[in-house]
Parts: C-alpha cells; sequence; structure tokens
C-alpha cells in the first residue's frame, strides 16, 4: 500500500499557489473532532460526556490528564453539542495565554456570568478555562466564589494537566473526568484518516517513527505528521526523526544491548557520538527510558535498569545535563547488569 500510494505525489506540487493554500489550516484543526462521540481514545470519559450531552444536566467538571489527549476538544465539542447555534454568545473561553489574574476573575467571567442569553430550557452558559492549573490561588479563590453564585445560570469546565493544583473548594464543586494517554492503535487509526485524506506518500515504518515520538499524544503525532510531509513530502523514519530532532531509537537501543552484552566501551562511544550531535541530554535519556522500559530483558534487570534511569533524569532536569552524567549511567547499568541477581 505505501509503494503505491507513494508514486504519485513523489513529485512536487504543481503549482505555489495550490501548495500555499494547502498548508493554511493544521492539520490538528482540520480533522478536530466536532462532536463527542468523534473523540478517539479515553473510552469511558467520552462515554461520560456523551451521556452529559444526551440529556443535557451539565454539572461543572475538571477535566485532568496529560497534554493532546483531548480534553478541549470533548469540551469544545460537548458545548458545541449542548448549546448548537447559541455556542457563540454563550460560551467563554480562556486560555493560559491569556491573563487570568484575580483581575479577570472578578471583571470579564463575572461579567460573562451576569450576562442574560436566551437559552434552551435546561442548557446553561458555559466558560471553559484551558490549562486551569496555572491559574493563581487568588484567582482560584474568587472563581470559587463566582461559580457558586452564579450555579444557575452558568457551568464551568476547567481543562488541567494536573488536578491537584486545583484547589480543593473548587475540586468539589465539579465532577472529577480523567484522560489518559492514547495508546498506539488509537493514534494509528486516526492517522490512517488523515493520511487517506491528505493523500500522503508514507512507509509503515514512518508511522511507527511517528507514533513514537508522539507518546500517546495525539496533537504530536498530527504536528510531527503534518511537519514531516511539508518539509519531505514523504513520510519514512529517517524524515521523521529529522523532523523531531529526537535521537534515533536504533542508536540508543544499540547502547542498551552493548551495556547488557558487556561492551561497555562501545556503549560509552556510540553515547558520546550522540552527544557530538548535539542532542540534548533530556532527549536522549528520554528515549533511553523508553527503550528500556520496551526491552525484551529480565524483568527484575529491568526494573532495576528503570529506577537508574529515573535517578539520573532527575539529576538533569535539576541542571546537571552532562556527558558525564550520561557516562555516569551507562557505568550504574553495567554494574547493575553485573550485579543484580534473579529474585
Amino acid at each position: 500500500m505505501a509503494s503505491s500510494s507513494a508514486t504519485p505525489h513523489s513529485s512536487p506540487p504543481p503549482s505555489s499557489s495550490s501548495s500555499s493554500t494547502y498548508y493554511e489550516i493544521p492539520w490538528v484543526e482540520k480533522y478536530r473532532p466536532t462532536k463527542v462521540a468523534e473523540v478517539v481514545g479515553n473510552t469511558d470519559a467520552v462515554s461520560r460526556l456523551q451521556v452529559i450531552a444526551r440529556d443535557g444536566n451539565m454539572p461543572n467538571i475538571i477535566l485532568s490528564g496529560p497534554p493532546g489527549t483531548g480534553k478541549t476538544t470533548s469540551i469544545l465539542a460537548l458545548a458545541h453539542e449542548l448549546l448548537g447555534p447559541h455556542c457563540k454568545e454563550a460560551v467563554l473561553e480562556l486560555n493560559a495565554s491569556d491573563d487570568r489574574g484575580i483581575d479577570v476573575v472578578r471583571n470579564r467571567i463575572k461579567m460573562f456570568a451576569q450576562k442574560k442569553v436566551t437559552l434552551p430550557p435546561g442548557r446553561h452558559k458555559l466558560i471553559i478555562l484551558d490549562e486551569a492549573d496555572s491559574m493563581t490561588s487568588g484567582a482560584q479563590q474568587a472563581l470559587r466564589r463566582t461559580m457558586e453564585i452564579y450555579s444557575n445560570t452558568t457551568r464551568f469546565a476547567l481543562a488541567c494537566n494536573t488536578s491537584s493544583k486545583i484547589i480543593e473548594p473548587i475540586q468539589s464543586r465539579c465532577a472529577l473526568v480523567r484522560f489518559s494517554r492514547l495508546s498506539d492503535q488509537e493514534i494509528l487509526s486516526r492517522l490512517f484518516i488523515v493520511l487517506e485524506a491528505e493523500k500522503v506518500p508514507y512507509v509503515p515504518e514512518g508511522l511507527e517513527a511517528i507514533i513514537f515520538t508522539a507518546d500517546g499524544d495525539m496533537r504530536q503525532a498530527l504536528n510531527n505528521l503534518q511537519a514531516t510531509f511539508s518539509g519531505f513530502r514523504f513520510v519514512n523514519q529517517e524524515n521523521v526523526f529529522k523532523v523531531c530532532d529526537q535521537p534515533h531509537p536504533l542508536h540508543v537501543k544499540n547502547m542498551v544491548r552493548n551495556v547488557i552484552d558487556g561492551r561497555f566501551d562501545d556503549a560509552c562511544s556510540g553515547l558520546k557520538q550522540l552527544y557530538d550531535l548535539g542532542y540534548s541530554p533530556t532527549d536522549i535519556i528520554t528515549t533511553l527510558f523508553r527503550i528500556i522500559k520496551n526491552y525484551d530483558m529480565a524483568e527484575y534487570l529491568k526494573l532495576e535498569f528503570l529506577k537508574e534511569t529515573g535517578f539520573a533524569h532527575m539529576r538533569i532536569c535539576d541542571g546537571v545535563g552532562s556527558v558525564l552524567q550520561l557516562s555516569g549511567l551507562l557505568a550504574k547499568l553495567a554494574l547493575v547488569r553485573e550485579t543484580a541477581k534473579a529474585p
């Protein structure tokens, strides 16, 4: 399938005018679901939102989970299904890029909550706060009071990465809907739809690379796919890792294999090669962690490797990101291999 689709699209687009319109809309926006049922993955969370859309009984809700898993998309789709043509005037969306200090809560949010809007019976105005965990504590306290006063006419939907950063009084007033990272299969199913619609030439290894770099993040997957296609007009492994500027997993896998086989010098030279290519220590250790997690080795050894990698990652995040730190990690892994015994 890949080779047959690659042939007609290997030549550049016929005219510059057509290609300039081609990239106007990011695929993330172009293929954003408009109904809750179309949201990929997180079936439990989506089914709960579908019940709300069907019955119209909307509570205040917190949507919590990693980036790119469909939180904002789900709540926007829910707003469209609940409010239909009234969506424009009855929904206020504020993102982390907007100023959301205590003054905005007291003025803009309060004014919107007071505004009279004619809606079908049983429907409420909706205020969507994206990245709510980045709001200041004072703003959250003011928001709590606003939620209380205008509960008859207005509902709140808060999207955040970690719900623990939302103050307890707001959490207790909301239903919590948790989102988790998407599986490889779920991302692949949506990628196939986009590939078909955009006539993108690809090879299966290219899609594997897209899924590897996305790490359960649908937004990242679509952005990487579009960037690879617009840059190289063909999606294969090499092009994807060039665009994403991540260490090639095969190089990192060779390092791990050398450590396990007792070839420590080879592992160190492989590491230095990656470091000299300009990859950041954070990228190297993140890829290393994911390779170890999926590597076929004894379970007790894998757990020890992951523990040591986690400690090294923590030190690198604290700012100690040198080649010495990474070499020390390889030495630790080699030592673990020598001394670890099966339980």
